[in-house]
């Protein structure tokens, strides 16, 4: 009789302790649902200034690596062209590779091999004739043309042949 009381106070408690949860776990939900419009509403309203602090240390950045580069008197053109780097490609690389280009130098010096000039080649006059007979069947089958129109068609062709 005491172990039926104690499966009860038990089951009691665990519909208790259930309850209290999905109650706090709504209170976080409807919590974060606020603070994510507080914050997306905030994000759309100062846009413009973000996109404008983003564009002004973008602007920054490059003129500060400008005037390093400046100040440390390198220049690409005098790299690249620099006898180390003669036949080779090389590859700038920003940003910790997030931004690079690639001068590839390799082929830019070696000769270009000619291709062989193209040979013409006349058809023979008989390859010509058939070509046109078998254009003319083409015709003749499809009731493009009539019977005598194919039959004077084929005779003209067949007097070229001969």
């Amino acid at each position: 009789m005491i172990s039926k009381d104690y499966k009860s106070k038990d089951g009691t408690f665990k519909s208790v302790l259930l309850a209290y949860a999905i109650l706090v776990l709504h209170l976080l939900l409807l919590g974060s649902v606020l603070f994510f419009i507080i914050f997306f509403r905030g994000v759309v309203n100062y846009m413009s200034w973000i996109l404008l602090a983003g564009s002004a240390l973008f602007l920054l950045s490059a003129y500060i690596l400008y005037r390093r580069i400046k100040r440390s008197g390198l220049a690409l053109h005098k790299i690249v062209t620099s006898p180390l780097f003669r036949g080779q490609s090389v590859e700038v690389s920003l940003l910790g590779g997030m931004a690079s280009f690639k001068i590839d130098r390799s082929a830019a010096e070696t000769p270009a091999i000619a291709a062989p000039p193209k040979v013409l080649q006349l058809n023979a006059p008989g390859d010509n004739c058939i070509q046109e007979l078998t254009s003319v069947a083409e015709l003749f089958e499809n009731d493009l043309i009539t019977s005598e129109e194919y039959n004077k068609a084929k005779k003209v062709i067949l007097k070229k042949m001969a």
